[in-house]
Parts: C-alpha cells; structure tokens; sequence
C-alpha cells in the first residue's frame, strides 16, 4: 500500500508535464531535475511512477487495450449504445478527435517523462554506478515500452528523450522517422538488457528484468523482419528461463485468475492492478471485466467489447483455450443460459477476466488482474514465427510451437488430444501460417491480435476477405494501418503535421 501512494503521488507531479505541446502554460521548471533528485530513492520513485502509469484506466484499465481489442478481427462491438469513440475505432472510419485516442495519447507521453525526469535526475545524483545504472536502464525500458506502443499505432511521432523544464524547447519539438524510433527503441532495451537484474524480490513481475528487456528487444526485431536477431533474442531468453524464473503454467486457465496472478511463472511483464483501489488521475482503474462482461447475467457487465458469432464458431471445440477464453453460458435469474438467451448481444463473450476477478465491484470495476504484457509462451512463439522465417518448420522452430500446444492440452490436469503436435518438415509458408494462427488463439483478447495483422500486413484477409472473422468494409490499407494523431495536438503545435494519410 505505501508503494501504491508513493506512485499515484509522483503521478500527480508528472502530470505536469505529460504531453508534447501543451507545456507552455504549465510550470514545468517547478519539476527541474536538480529540485527533486537527491538520492536513489528519488530516482526509484521516479522509475515506479512511471511503471505506475501503466495501471490507469486510460491505458491497460480500459482505453488503449480497448482500442488494440476493437481494431482487431477477434473483437467487435456489442451493445451498439456504447460511445460513438468505440465504435468508430472499430468500424475504421474514426477522425483526428476520436475519444479513445485523445485520452491515450497523453499518458503514453506520461510514462516517458516519467521515465526521462528518473534518468535525467540520476544525473544529480551522487551513487555508484551499480547503485544507479539499474534504475536508469529501468527508465529507459518504459521509455522503450511506451515508444514501442505509440510507434506502431501513430507511426511517425515525437521522440522526446529528454526531462522538459524549458517551455521554449517544446515549440520547436517535430515527429521522428519510424526508423528513428526503432532505433532508439533498440538502444534502450539493449541498456536495459545490459544492466537490469534478473529478478526481483517477491518475484514480481511488474517491473522489467534482463529477460523482460531481452524478450521486448526479440519482438521488436520480429515486428522489423529482422529474423535473425529476433530468434537469438528469444532463444536467450528460452536458454536462461530458469535464471529468470519463467515458465509456462501448467493449467491455462491459472493464468486468468486474478487472485493467484502475483509473480506467475509465466509472466515476463505484467501489469498490476490492485483491487477495490483507486487513486488520482484514473490510476489503478481497471474496467476490461466491465467492458467484456455479459449484460443482464446475475453478475452483470456491460456487453460491449465482445468477439463476433464466428470467432466463436471458427475455433476448434476440442480445444481448452476455448472453454477459458469464453463464456458461452452465463448465470441469469438464477437459471443457467446459453448465449442464444442472452438479453442483449446474443454471442459468447470473454471470459478471461470476468470468470476469476479477484476483489472488485458489482458490475467487475477495480479488478484484481494482473495483465501480461508479455508471457513467456508468447516468447517461445516469437523464437518459432522468427526460426521458421529462416529454415522454415524445421524441428527446432516445430519443438517451440509444441511447448505451447502441449501446455494448452492441459485441462486442469486431464490430458487432451488436442491440439496435437505439428510435425517437422512443413514449408516456410505453411509453418508460418501454423504460428500465426496458434498465436491467435493462445493470445486472444491480450491485446496483440492487431498488430500481428498490422505486422503481417493481413488487413484485406482479415477485414475484407471471405473468410473474414469480423467484415469491416471501411477498412483500407492505406490508411487504418495507422491510427491519426490527435487534432488538439497538430492545432497547438503544426510541427507536427502533416497528419497521418486518410485523417
């Protein structure tokens, strides 16, 4: 609890100076480095404010999430009463002041200044560099993560790697080449790699180790075709899991539960919530539970981020995932109903973090869940997807795919036949194919289905296609691949134009 006050309250004063535009009539130079960093603890605060910007409503709570859900082909609107912002992210036919973007947009700037206030005071601070380099390469993971997430939904944005206490410096501020941002994405993570530790105490798993850096730096390469690097990133991590503590969990469902979801094995980087707590500026507010539960059951949610009817319908019966990631039954009245019955969208819904919420309120508000930014099953398919690219389904990439698929055979500890194991031998394309596909249902509603179609350039198949899981005729390549930069900022700074194409 002390940790969680010490966060929300260096929240508060990074606040100040969240965006890149806005600075000019806040006091920014109140937060100058030298008035706040004294000591190592000061810089500690610093890096866990900037961790604890992760857990506010408009990021993994509710907003960002919620948009990477919608855009993707495994998650549509439900009950269309919800905010017009939802359903135009959905629909692909949004504007430069959707809702969704423009409370998002500022607290990923956020997290980087506070991640930029936590390395630029160390710089004032006397310690050694053993005491101080953790922390900075820390720093530079979630200013690395934030970037990671703004440049492949904004493209071109504006790189800011310095504390801003000089309003005269934001007037001259221009986006950044996406091949920039990599670039200096890539530096991060690998000082971060360098100097992180292998874990932390209690085996938490919120903040980064050299495994979480090394894991981010393999899907990094992986989302640039950089295949080679890619692969021995991953392979690292998969050679050093027991140095870092990862595994997969024996039973899927476990790692829905959000009572036992503090230091899971399988989690490399996750995101906490703490449950019935809140605090200001919307931190530690979680309504995913909300957004994905049934309308109308006996423990109501509110129906709208929900998969359409041949998501369901399309994924295989014999498979356990299956039966954790949906609810394709509900309690209503006290009499059990299938979704045909359901009172107001008659599909299944999401099941992952309405089934095991842990302490939250009547409708599933302020959960408890932890959110995995990244597990390690999604590791051990980045070192498969990256290994097939180069040799195609040979046995070493099919024996990282079979992890996953044995561990999804699981049934709380009864043996299925399903999935079975892939064979060697497949050629690149087929076994590639296989990848893609096990991550679909082995990630589903994680928030990473969209950018594994916007990485595998699948739009057309997904949206347009005939077998498309959700048909969304708006969809243009040319356009949604990215999301528009908000208009409130190009008014304020026209550095920034030109807006991204189709906005």
């Amino acid at each position: 609890m002390k940790k969680f006050k010490i966060i929300c309250s260096f929240c508060c004063l990074i606040g100040i100076v969240w965006g890149c535009t806005d600075l000019e009539e806040r006091p920014v130079g109140l937060l100058a480095p030298e008035g706040l960093f004294r000591t190592v603890n000061d810089v500690e605060v610093a890096v866990l404010g900037s961790v604890g910007l992760l857990a506010t409503e408009a990021l993994y709570g509710r907003q960002f999430v919620s948009a990477l859900m919608l855009r993707s082909d495994m998650v549509d609107i439900g009950d269309r009463g919800t905010p017009a912002a939802r359903q135009q992210m959905n629909d692909f036919n949004m504007d430069d002041n959707n809702g969704m973007v423009i409370t998002f947009w500022p607290l990923w700037y956020q997290v980087i200044s506070a991640a930029n206030a936590a390395i630029a005071g160390a710089e004032n601070v006397e310690a050694t560099e053993n005491q101080l380099n953790p922390l900075i390469a820390e720093a530079r993971f979630m200013r690395a993560f934030a970037y990671y997430h703004l440049v492949r939904n904004f493209g071109e944005i504006p790189y800011i790697d310095f504390f801003i206490n000089d309003p005269e410096a934001v007037k001259t501020i221009s986006r950044t080449s996406v091949n920039e941002v990599y670039e200096n994405i890539l530096i991060d993570l690998e000082f971060a790699k360098e100097w992180l530790p292998d874990t932390h105490p209690n085996s938490v798993r919120t903040r980064a180790t050299k495994g979480t850096a090394a894991s981010y730096m393999a899907s990094v390469h992986l989302t640039l075709e950089n295949w080679q690097r890619a692969y021995e990133e991953a392979k690292w991590v998969i050679d050093n899991k027991d140095r870092f503590g990862y595994d997969l969990m024996e039973d899927f469902q476990d790692l829905f539960n959000a009572q036992a979801a503090n230091g899971l094995k399988e989690h490399v980087f996750a995101v906490d919530f703490l449950g019935l707590q809140t605090g200001p500026g919307n931190v530690n507010v979680d309504f995913n539970a909300s957004m994905t539960g049934v309308r109308g059951a006996d423990r109501s949610g509110w129906s709208v981020m929900v998969p359409s009817l041949k998501v369901y319908q399309t994924w295989p019966e014999g498979d356990y995932r299956k039966r954790v990631s949906f609810d394709s039954a509900i309690v209503m009245g006290g009499t059990l109903q299938s979704y045909e019955n359901f009172v107001n969208t008659q599909r299944p819904h999401i099941a992952k973090y309405t089934r095991f919420p842990g302490n939250a309120q009547g409708e599933f508000q302020q959960s408890d869940h932890n959110y995995a930014a990244m597990r390690y099953a999604e590791v051990l398919l980045i070192a498969a997807e990256a290994l097939g690219e180069i040799s195609g389904g040979n046995a070493e990439a099919v024996g990282y795919l079979n992890q996953v698929r044995e561990r999804a055979r699981n049934e709380a500890g009864m043996m299925n036949s399903f999935p079975e194991d892939v064979l060697p031998g497949l050629d690149k394309n087929a076994f590639i194919d296989k990848v893609i596909e096990e991550r679909r249902f082995e990630l589903a509603f994680e928030f990473k289905r969209w950018y594994d179609i916007k990485r595998r350039r699948l739009g057309n198949q997904a949206f347009l296609g005939p077998d498309s899981l959700e048909p969304q005729a708006n969809f243009s390549e040319a356009r949604d691949y990215l999301m528009p930069l908000p208009r409130q900022e190009l008014e304020t700074n026209p550095n920034l134009l030109p807006q991204n194409p189709g906005y």
